[in-house]
């Protein structure tokens, strides 16, 4: 319970760090053109790290659990220079052909928001390198259960990059946004490293590597595609109006850093328990403790959501209705966290439903589920904001996230007991 409540006031804080760091690029320098282009920027780094790091972390937490540490830290390094020289090369690659792919993510956006997203671009694709190898050393204080460090060094980083922030934007604008947002990933590295040991020699040829590449492949074929959401999002929405953009990334932002509190108090111990629980063939123990997450995760979310109803635009209006933000455009950012309530409560009950996949070492059922949803989904959303403009976008996407949790909650329900 004590570590819930660490972990809980950690993540609280890092919501606020979070949120405070595009609030203040927001106010300062207004919904418009730098806004849309500072987060149209990250589109792509975001992307390929949901893809892959997203998928290492569900990967590797289960296979270094309960791992001995001489055996946890060969494998630990392996996994480390793995990551770091493959997203090394796709950085190289995505940074010198910048100026040629990143118009067509952003089709509406002049020539100055053009070449300026390009610049801030290229800026965090440096900074996707160290977010990457960030995924193997988190994994690697998940599996030892050392949730408090790890949390800790994210609340530093952020802390650190929202004083350089306040500092530096009103004076190099939104460029200096980018290079302070490196510098939090980099001093991320540097604060994480200590968990991962002294350095070894890596065994790259050990069979945890071989075991996670055999559970990786249909994460990555599958979420290469699925999860290219984001770029269908930012390619509809910069055709939409200045500051469009930067409202429904903001609202995302906010969910997905609230999202990060339930995971970090609830969701991030998960797997390791129930890894515990599997190798030990505890049946009713993992039933149990899956079960209890999820019920909590399903009423704070809940809970959330209508809290938002009841006091979120005013609290949006105290928040960010000042400085160059239009009254119109806060309340356009409540609607639009309105429309994605949805998506909100399905990430968060959708991250422990796949714990349960993940935990057993099932990378196959969710990604086909996702893959045929999403392949449903995305002339659904094309023909949603056409229709309806950024809302029906938010509502859609929701509509989505309810329904790939409805999906795996019934093929949990269905599936066999995974501990005989």
């Amino acid at each position: 319970m004590k570590q819930t409540i660490y972990l809980g006031t950690l993540s609280a804080i890092n919501i606020a760090l979070s949120f405070l760091f595009q609030w203040h690029i927001l106010t300062e320098l207004g919904a418009g053109t730098e806004s849309d282009a500072f987060f149209a920027g990250m589109t792509l780094p975001q992307l390929v790290l949901t893809v892959i790091s997203g998928s290492l972390m569900y990967v590797l937490v289960p296979l270094l659990s309960g791992e001995k540490d001489k055996h946890l830290r060969h494998d630990a390094w392996g996994f480390f220079i793995l990551v770091g020289g493959a997203f090394g090369i796709l950085a190289i690659l995505f940074f010198v052909t910048a100026k040629w792919w990143v118009p067509f993510t952003v089709p509406g956006f002049d020539e100055n928001g053009l070449e300026l997203t390009v610049e801030l671009t290229r800026i965090q694709l440096v900074g996707m390198v160290f977010t990457a190898v960030n995924g193997v050393q988190l994994a690697t204080y998940h599996a030892k259960q050392q949730f408090i460090w790890a949390e800790s060094s994210v609340t530093f980083s952020n802390a650190t990059a929202f004083v350089l922030l306040f500092a530096f934007l009103p004076s190099y604008g939104v460029v200096a946004a980018s290079w302070i947002n490196l510098f939090r990933m980099i001093l991320q590295t540097l604060l994480l490293s200590p968990g991962m040991g002294r350095p070894l020699w890596p065994n790259l040829r050990a069979p945890a590597i071989q075991s996670a590449w055999l559970r990786i492949k249909p994460l990555l074929l599958g979420a290469a595609y699925y999860k290219s959401d984001p770029l269908v999002d930012r390619y509809l929405l910069s055709t939409s109006g200045s500051g469009n953009l930067s409202l429904f990334y903001l609202a995302q932002q906010i969910y997905a850093a609230v999202n990060q509190v339930l995971m970090k108090a609830l969701a991030t111990p998960l797997v390791p328990m129930l890894t515990r629980y599997y190798k030990e063939g505890n049946r009713l123990g993992f039933r149990q403790y899956y079960n209890k997450t999820l019920l909590r995760v399903l009423v704070i979310s809940f809970f959330g959501i209508f809290v938002l109803y009841l006091f979120g635009k005013p609290v949006l209006e105290l928040l960010v209705g000042y400085g160059k933000i239009e009254s119109s455009k806060v309340f356009d950012l409540w609607w639009i966290m309105i429309g994605l309530c949805g998506a909100f409560i399905g990430g968060a009950i959708g991250q422990v439903l796949s714990s349960f996949f993940y935990t057993i070492g099932d990378t196959k059922t969710p990604t086909l589920m996702s893959i045929v949803t999403f392949t449903i989904y995305i002339p659904c959303k094309i023909i949603s904001y056409y229709s309806w403009g950024v809302f029906g976008l938010a509502l859609i996407t929701s509509a989505y996230q309810l329904l790939n949790c409805v999906i795996m909650a019934i093929i949990i329900e269905r599936k066999p007991s995974p501990i005989k």
